[in-house]
């Protein structure tokens, strides 16, 4: 039993010790980090690539409610919330995404209350927010279990809880392996890719759960040299005319709306 508590342990670090070296898209910026620039390419190129996010979460809909993003990162989706009017909590395992989140918010003049912590051990009561918004963390987690139980038991009865996991059967997943390109953050510590069955069985604790796919190709700015060119010029044009209905279920985000 204390060699499972120390493996889990040291697990949580090397998963804490990555992240703060990893921050997603860092990348596609060249302003400097932590400038109003450097923050701006960010939700640029985040609300760009995930364009459904805008779509399907309702950013501007909990004015004056409590709202935690767990793994909030650089803080791009939470200040989505805070310009809607939200109360916003930020946790982060990595305490260098909390310094960018809480500059982030300070450039814009908006106030947020961030935490250095793990979702598997969130520092609030039960029953305590509006809405747990989780998205790009529950495949990286350490126990994705322990995760989710977390997230609805500090959400209020009757409320909402939105988490995204990566769908193995996708085509980003299938082109990767035909053109030998290396996933985001493939190298992390921990990388789950689910089923819709086994990302549904995560969620049975919730009374209601509706589980949708999404994220198909765009363009990138990541990639060049030939493969670029080909992902860019024929793959991307060529997928998105065919009829969503047929490619629905190889989208690369499992997204999953659940009721406490």
């Amino acid at each position: 039993m204390l060699g499972d508590r120390n493996a889990e342990k040291a697990m949580l670090e090397t998963i804490r010790d990555y992240w703060n070296t990893h921050i997603h898209d860092l990348e596609i910026t060249r302003h400097p980090v932590g400038t109003m620039g450097f923050f701006s390419d960010l939700d640029e190129y985040h609300f760009e690539k995930l364009s459904h996010l805008l779509r399907l979460v309702d950013f501007d809909g909990f004015r004056d409610r409590r709202v935690l993003e767990v793994g909030c990162g650089a803080g791009t989706d939470l200040v989505r919330f805070a310009l809607g009017g939200a109360k916003v909590t930020g946790v982060d395992l990595a305490s260098s995404a909390i310094k960018l989140a809480r500059k982030n918010f300070a450039l814009r003049g908006l106030e947020a209350d961030f935490h250095e912590a793990s979702g598997e051990s969130l520092p609030f009561s039960d029953n305590s927010f509006d809405l747990v918004y989780a998205h790009g963390v529950v495949q990286y987690t350490a126990n994705d279990r322990h995760l989710i139980k977390e997230c609805h038991r500090v959400l209020k009865p009757g409320c909402e809880s939105v988490f995204q996991v990566y769908n193995r059967i996708s085509w980003l997943n299938a082109l990767s392996k035909l053109m030998k390109v290396g996933l985001e953050h493939e190298d992390a510590p921990v990388l789950r890719k689910y089923s819709h069955g086994e990302f549904c069985s995560l969620l049975k604790d919730f009374n209601e759960a509706v589980v949708v796919t999404e994220r198909f190709p765009v363009r990138s700015r990541l990639h060049g040299g030939w493969k670029g060119a080909v992902y860019n010029e024929l793959f991307v044009p060529i997928f998105n005319i065919l009829p969503r209905a047929l490619i629905r279920r190889f989208g690369w985000h499992l997204l999953a709306f659940c009721k406490k």
